[in-house]
């Protein structure tokens, strides 16, 4: 994928592991949905703690910390509840400017230590999740949450790594089967 920048701003990551981690999880994402990964472009900042509050606080009114942000340069959103969104297009020169991802490494590491997951496990969990947010997949209404949590669990399966959702406790609503009480930004 030649079209994936990676920004490292803060010394906690390792930039090695990173890059890797990174490109396969976005990927993934993007071969899953059925995107050439070779016309998206992505663009991923690594930070810390205090740049994603500032970030937060910034685009969302919320003076914390959190795991993942995404920023998607196209709206895309579905036309009804439990839809897929309509596909990224192309801009003139045939590429498919996606958007931004922001992570935090503490926020990352706390929540992969206190659910008992390996870190690259979390951290590719929370990649695919702001990838999805960049294709226009959303988790606010159920229908919507149903959808991207399943695409997300089929991705993760991809890549060998477990059902991120299958720890928590559920909600049963017979029209929408499952549903986890907490995602990936405590969605429930």
């Amino acid at each position: 994928m030649e079209a994936l920048e990676v920004v490292i701003e803060s010394a906690l990551w390792e930039e090695a592991a990173l890059l890797p981690l990174v490109r396969r999880a976005v990927v993934a994402t993007l071969e899953h949905i059925q995107l050439d990964a070779e016309t998206c472009e992505v663009v991923v900042l690594a930070c810390d703690d205090a740049r994603i509050a500032e970030l937060n606080t910034e685009f969302r009114g919320k003076p914390t910390p959190t795991n993942v942000l995404s920023w998607p340069a196209q709206p895309l959103a579905p036309a009804s509840e439990g839809q897929a969104p309509p596909a990224a297009q192309a801009g003139f020169d045939g590429m498919v400017e996606l958007g931004d991802i922001a992570l935090s490494h503490e926020t990352c590491a706390t929540e992969a230590h206190d659910s008992g997951k390996p870190f690259d496990h979390h951290l590719t969990h929370l990649i695919v999740h702001g990838v999805l947010h960049l294709l226009g997949y959303d988790h606010v209404q159920d229908g919507d949450a149903v959808l991207m949590e399943r695409l997300e669990v089929e991705i993760l399966g991809d890549l060998d790594i477990d059902d991120p959702y299958n720890m928590h406790e559920t909600l049963t609503d017979p029209a929408m089967g499952s549903l986890p009480k907490t995602g990936p930004n405590g969605r429930h």
